[in-house]
């Protein structure tokens, strides 16, 4: 729980009796690789902070199996669009390592942010990172090539490749395993 409390204070810092509040609502998850943290087309109920391990938010198109974000220690994995809303989203979480994460259930998070002004002001600014790194990443998908994109995400990510499989890099970057591959030739 302190990484949780060390990450979130990097984002917003939360009073004593906030993060005391926070505490009692925390639910800490020790989960296998494979593990899926939300199912397609379901509403996703909880907040996941990642303490250690690995996630992918995917879904499929067109019967092919399409990842949309990677998430790592340190970070959080939520389908936004269903926690916020309330309604299914085609989009899945997957542990891709084994996990040990801490939850925070919607209405808990609800709770909290009545509740305390402190807590509000973190979920806004998470929000706010959120809606940076989507166009970010919204950004890259259409102005950068397919060489700056790998490059990018082997700065800000060099971990996860040997994480990571390389078709799933490939789907998250917008292009296929074979366009990678001749790209990892080029660098070497």
């Amino acid at each position: 729980m302190e990484r949780f409390f060390r990450t979130v204070s990097n984002i917003s810092p939360l009073l004593p009796a906030t993060e005391q509040a926070v505490a009692e609502v925390l639910h800490r998850l020790e989960l296998p690789a494979g593990h899926l943290l939300v199912r397609q087309n379901t509403v996703c109920d909880y907040l996941y902070f990642i303490e250690s391990g690995l996630t992918r938010t995917f879904y499929y198109k067109h019967e092919k199996d399409v990842t949309d974000w990677i998430s790592a220690e340190n970070s959080f994995a939520v389908s936004i669009l269903s926690f916020i809303s309330r309604q299914p989203d085609r989009r899945m979480i997957e542990l891709l390592e084994p996990s040990v994460l801490w939850a925070l259930h919607y209405s808990d998070f609800e709770y909290l942010c009545e509740r305390y002004h402190d807590f509000e002001r973190l979920g806004r600014h998470l929000a706010a990172l959120g809606l940076v790194q989507l166009q970010k990443k919204f950004d890259d998908a259409h102005f950068a090539t397919a060489l700056e994109r790998y490059r990018l995400f082997m700065q800000t990510n060099p971990s996860l490749l040997q994480r990571v499989p390389l078709g799933m890099i490939a789907s998250y970057l917008g292009i296929t395993q074979e366009t990678l591959s001749r790209i990892r030739a080029q660098i070497i």
